[in-house]
Protein backbone atom coordinates (compact mmCIF):
# COMPACT_ATOMS: atom_id res chain seq x y z
CA UNK A 1 0.00 0.00 0.00
CA UNK A 2 1.63 3.55 -0.94
CA UNK A 3 1.89 6.11 1.14
CA UNK A 4 -1.01 8.29 -0.50
CA UNK A 5 -3.90 4.87 0.15
CA UNK A 6 -2.63 4.86 3.76
CA UNK A 7 -3.74 8.32 4.25
CA UNK A 8 -6.67 7.84 2.77
CA UNK A 9 -7.52 5.27 5.45
CA UNK A 10 -6.81 7.49 8.21
CA UNK A 11 -8.93 10.04 7.14
CA UNK A 12 -12.65 10.50 7.61
CA UNK A 13 -14.47 13.21 5.31
CA UNK A 14 -16.20 15.91 6.87
CA UNK A 15 -18.67 18.30 5.04
CA UNK A 16 -20.15 20.64 7.61
CA UNK A 17 -22.54 23.48 7.69
CA UNK A 18 -20.25 26.76 7.65
CA UNK A 19 -21.94 28.10 11.34
CA UNK A 20 -20.32 24.92 12.95
CA UNK A 21 -17.07 25.63 11.80
CA UNK A 22 -15.33 26.86 15.29
CA UNK A 23 -17.21 24.45 17.19
CA UNK A 24 -16.66 21.09 14.86
CA UNK A 25 -12.71 22.25 14.97
CA UNK A 26 -12.45 21.24 17.61
CA UNK A 27 -14.49 18.33 17.98
CA UNK A 28 -12.74 17.54 15.21
CA UNK A 29 -9.31 17.67 16.68
CA UNK A 30 -10.37 15.91 19.96
CA UNK A 31 -11.54 13.35 17.21
CA UNK A 32 -8.36 13.18 16.16
CA UNK A 33 -6.89 12.85 19.18
CA UNK A 34 -8.56 9.63 20.42
CA UNK A 35 -8.97 7.94 16.91
CA UNK A 36 -5.71 8.88 15.42
CA UNK A 37 -7.75 9.25 12.30
CA UNK A 38 -7.47 12.72 10.70
CA UNK A 39 -11.06 14.72 9.77
CA UNK A 40 -10.68 16.52 6.40
CA UNK A 41 -12.96 19.17 7.05
CA UNK A 42 -15.16 21.07 4.03
CA UNK A 43 -17.14 24.23 5.51
CA UNK A 44 -19.87 26.16 3.25
CA UNK A 45 -23.52 26.50 3.24
CA UNK A 46 -25.93 23.18 3.82
CA UNK A 47 -27.59 23.88 0.48
CA UNK A 48 -24.90 24.30 -1.47
CA UNK A 49 -23.01 21.28 0.16
CA UNK A 50 -26.15 19.04 0.00
CA UNK A 51 -25.74 19.67 -3.79
CA UNK A 52 -22.40 18.76 -3.93
CA UNK A 53 -23.09 15.70 -2.35
CA UNK A 54 -26.38 15.14 -4.62
CA UNK A 55 -23.61 15.14 -7.61
CA UNK A 56 -21.47 13.02 -6.35
CA UNK A 57 -18.83 14.52 -4.30
CA UNK A 58 -16.65 12.33 -2.08
CA UNK A 59 -17.60 12.43 1.87
CA UNK A 60 -18.25 10.47 5.06
CA UNK A 61 -20.43 12.74 6.58
CA UNK A 62 -22.41 15.54 6.42
CA UNK A 63 -23.79 17.72 9.05
CA UNK A 64 -26.10 20.32 7.96
CA UNK A 65 -28.14 23.38 9.56
CA UNK A 66 -30.95 21.83 8.91
CA UNK A 67 -32.69 18.39 8.81
CA UNK A 68 -34.59 18.60 5.21
CA UNK A 69 -30.85 18.81 3.33
CA UNK A 70 -29.52 15.44 4.79
CA UNK A 71 -33.21 13.84 4.95
CA UNK A 72 -33.37 14.24 1.13
CA UNK A 73 -29.56 12.84 0.81
CA UNK A 74 -31.29 9.61 3.01
CA UNK A 75 -34.46 8.98 0.67
CA UNK A 76 -32.31 9.53 -2.13
CA UNK A 77 -30.34 6.06 -1.31
CA UNK A 78 -27.36 7.93 -0.89
CA UNK A 79 -26.67 8.04 3.06
CA UNK A 80 -28.19 6.39 6.27
CA UNK A 81 -30.67 7.60 8.07
CA UNK A 82 -29.96 11.47 9.28
CA UNK A 83 -29.78 12.47 12.96
CA UNK A 84 -30.58 15.29 14.99
CA UNK A 85 -27.47 16.39 17.11
CA UNK A 86 -27.82 20.25 17.59
CA UNK A 87 -30.19 23.46 18.29
CA UNK A 88 -29.39 27.15 17.55
CA UNK A 89 -31.70 30.10 17.54
CA UNK A 90 -32.08 33.25 15.53
CA UNK A 91 -30.93 36.34 16.74
CA UNK A 92 -30.32 40.01 15.12
CA UNK A 93 -26.83 41.54 15.24
CA UNK A 94 -26.75 45.49 15.09
CA UNK A 95 -24.21 47.87 14.50
CA UNK A 96 -23.99 50.63 17.16
CA UNK A 97 -26.14 53.33 15.28
CA UNK A 98 -29.20 51.29 15.39
CA UNK A 99 -31.23 51.89 18.73
CA UNK A 100 -32.41 47.90 18.82
CA UNK A 101 -34.38 46.12 21.50
CA UNK A 102 -36.18 42.70 20.97
CA UNK A 103 -39.43 44.83 21.74
CA UNK A 104 -38.36 47.26 19.04
CA UNK A 105 -37.27 44.49 16.48
CA UNK A 106 -39.92 44.35 13.91
CA UNK A 107 -40.16 48.57 13.69
CA UNK A 108 -36.59 48.65 12.85
CA UNK A 109 -36.38 45.94 10.44
CA UNK A 110 -39.32 47.95 8.45
CA UNK A 111 -37.72 51.26 8.56
CA UNK A 112 -36.62 52.23 5.32
CA UNK A 113 -33.32 53.83 6.70
CA UNK A 114 -32.35 50.14 8.03
CA UNK A 115 -30.57 48.05 6.18
CA UNK A 116 -31.28 44.27 7.10
CA UNK A 117 -28.57 41.68 5.80
CA UNK A 118 -29.31 37.73 5.86
CA UNK A 119 -27.89 34.58 4.32
CA UNK A 120 -29.20 33.53 0.91
CA UNK A 121 -32.66 31.35 0.92
CA UNK A 122 -32.05 27.74 -0.38
CA UNK A 123 -28.53 27.61 -0.50
CA UNK A 124 -27.88 28.75 3.19
CA UNK A 125 -30.71 27.13 5.74
CA UNK A 126 -29.96 30.42 7.55
CA UNK A 127 -31.80 32.73 4.39
CA UNK A 128 -34.85 30.01 4.68
CA UNK A 129 -34.80 30.65 8.50
CA UNK A 130 -34.77 34.53 8.03
CA UNK A 131 -37.62 34.31 5.50
CA UNK A 132 -39.31 32.16 8.50
CA UNK A 133 -39.11 35.24 10.21
CA UNK A 134 -40.43 37.53 7.46
CA UNK A 135 -43.76 35.13 7.14
CA UNK A 136 -44.06 35.26 11.18
CA UNK A 137 -44.01 39.18 10.88
CA UNK A 138 -46.40 39.53 8.29
CA UNK A 139 -49.28 37.50 10.40
CA UNK A 140 -48.05 40.28 13.00
CA UNK A 141 -48.72 42.98 10.28
CA UNK A 142 -50.17 42.00 6.90
CA UNK A 143 -47.49 43.03 4.29
CA UNK A 144 -44.54 43.63 6.48
CA UNK A 145 -42.96 40.10 4.86
CA UNK A 146 -43.44 41.06 1.48
CA UNK A 147 -41.40 44.48 2.49
CA UNK A 148 -38.35 42.63 4.09
CA UNK A 149 -38.59 40.48 1.61
CA UNK A 150 -37.78 43.33 -0.90
CA UNK A 151 -35.28 45.09 1.15
CA UNK A 152 -33.30 42.35 2.73
CA UNK A 153 -29.80 42.01 1.56
CA UNK A 154 -28.72 38.58 0.84
CA UNK A 155 -24.91 39.21 1.68
CA UNK A 156 -23.94 35.39 2.39
CA UNK A 157 -24.46 31.96 1.49
CA UNK A 158 -24.24 32.67 -2.34
CA UNK A 159 -21.25 31.73 -4.78
CA UNK A 160 -20.72 34.95 -5.04
CA UNK A 161 -21.26 36.23 -1.87
CA UNK A 162 -18.42 38.29 -0.27
CA UNK A 163 -15.59 36.46 1.40
CA UNK A 164 -13.96 37.34 4.68
CA UNK A 165 -10.15 37.11 5.12
CA UNK A 166 -9.10 33.27 6.49
CA UNK A 167 -8.99 34.53 9.97
CA UNK A 168 -12.64 36.69 10.01
CA UNK A 169 -15.89 35.38 10.90
CA UNK A 170 -18.21 36.93 8.02
CA UNK A 171 -20.51 37.98 9.87
CA UNK A 172 -18.16 40.61 11.83
CA UNK A 173 -16.17 41.41 8.75
CA UNK A 174 -19.29 42.29 6.56
CA UNK A 175 -20.55 44.06 9.63
CA UNK A 176 -17.53 46.36 10.38
CA UNK A 177 -16.91 46.92 6.25
CA UNK A 178 -20.83 48.65 7.05
CA UNK A 179 -22.40 46.49 4.42
CA UNK A 180 -25.56 46.28 6.72
CA UNK A 181 -26.97 47.97 10.01
CA UNK A 182 -28.76 44.66 11.63
CA UNK A 183 -27.83 41.18 10.25
CA UNK A 184 -30.94 38.02 10.71
CA UNK A 185 -27.90 35.27 12.04
CA UNK A 186 -27.85 32.38 14.50
CA UNK A 187 -27.11 33.84 17.76
CA UNK A 188 -24.00 31.70 17.62
CA UNK A 189 -22.82 33.26 14.68
CA UNK A 190 -23.78 36.67 16.33
CA UNK A 191 -22.04 36.00 19.54
CA UNK A 192 -18.56 35.40 17.38
CA UNK A 193 -18.99 38.39 15.20
CA UNK A 194 -19.51 40.28 18.61
CA UNK A 195 -15.91 38.52 19.80
CA UNK A 196 -14.24 39.70 17.33
CA UNK A 197 -16.34 43.53 17.30
CA UNK A 198 -17.61 44.51 20.58
CA UNK A 199 -19.35 47.45 19.65
CA UNK A 200 -21.69 45.12 18.16
CA UNK A 201 -24.94 44.29 19.87
CA UNK A 202 -26.80 40.91 19.79
CA UNK A 203 -30.54 41.18 20.20
CA UNK A 204 -32.96 38.40 20.84
CA UNK A 205 -35.50 37.64 19.04
CA UNK A 206 -38.99 38.20 20.60
CA UNK A 207 -41.15 35.14 20.69
CA UNK A 208 -43.52 36.41 18.28
CA UNK A 209 -40.82 35.78 15.55
CA UNK A 210 -38.85 33.75 16.92
CA UNK A 211 -37.30 30.74 15.04
CA UNK A 212 -34.80 28.11 15.59
CA UNK A 213 -32.30 25.47 13.50
CA UNK A 214 -32.34 21.80 14.20
CA UNK A 215 -29.18 20.39 12.82
CA UNK A 216 -28.88 17.16 11.24
CA UNK A 217 -26.01 14.98 10.34
CA UNK A 218 -25.74 11.58 8.19
CA UNK A 219 -23.31 8.70 7.01
CA UNK A 220 -22.87 8.67 3.38
CA UNK A 221 -23.27 5.34 2.08
CA UNK A 222 -20.79 5.55 -0.84
CA UNK A 223 -17.83 6.63 1.90
CA UNK A 224 -16.02 4.23 4.76
CA UNK A 225 -19.26 3.59 7.01
CA UNK A 226 -16.63 2.67 9.64
CA UNK A 227 -14.98 5.85 9.91
CA UNK A 228 -17.99 7.83 9.39
CA UNK A 229 -20.30 6.24 12.12
CA UNK A 230 -17.23 6.74 14.33
CA UNK A 231 -17.13 10.83 13.77
CA UNK A 232 -20.73 10.46 13.93
CA UNK A 233 -20.84 9.15 17.35
CA UNK A 234 -18.61 11.13 18.56
CA UNK A 235 -20.15 14.43 17.77
CA UNK A 236 -23.38 12.71 18.75
CA UNK A 237 -21.63 11.56 22.13
CA UNK A 238 -20.96 13.37 25.73
CA UNK A 239 -17.80 15.01 24.85
CA UNK A 240 -18.75 15.85 21.72
CA UNK A 241 -21.98 17.86 22.69
CA UNK A 242 -20.19 19.36 25.55
CA UNK A 243 -17.88 21.20 22.80
CA UNK A 244 -20.86 22.39 20.98
CA UNK A 245 -22.59 23.60 24.21
CA UNK A 246 -19.65 26.13 24.79
CA UNK A 247 -19.89 27.29 21.08
CA UNK A 248 -23.37 28.71 22.42
CA UNK A 249 -25.56 25.65 20.71
CA UNK A 250 -28.14 23.30 22.80
CA UNK A 251 -29.01 19.58 22.63
CA UNK A 252 -31.62 18.14 20.05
Amino acid sequence: MGAGSAAAEDTVRLFAAGSLKPALTEVARDFEAMTGIRVEATFGPSGALKDRLAGGAAADVFASANMEHPRALAQGGQALPPRPFARNQFCALARPPVALTSATLLDRLLDPAVRVGTSTPKADPAGDYAWELFAKADALRPGSGRVLRAKAMQLTGAPDSPKPPDDRSVYGWLMEQDRADVFLTYCTNARLAVEEEPVLKVVAIPESLAVGALYGLIVLKKGNAARGNALADHILSEAGQAVLERYGFTKP
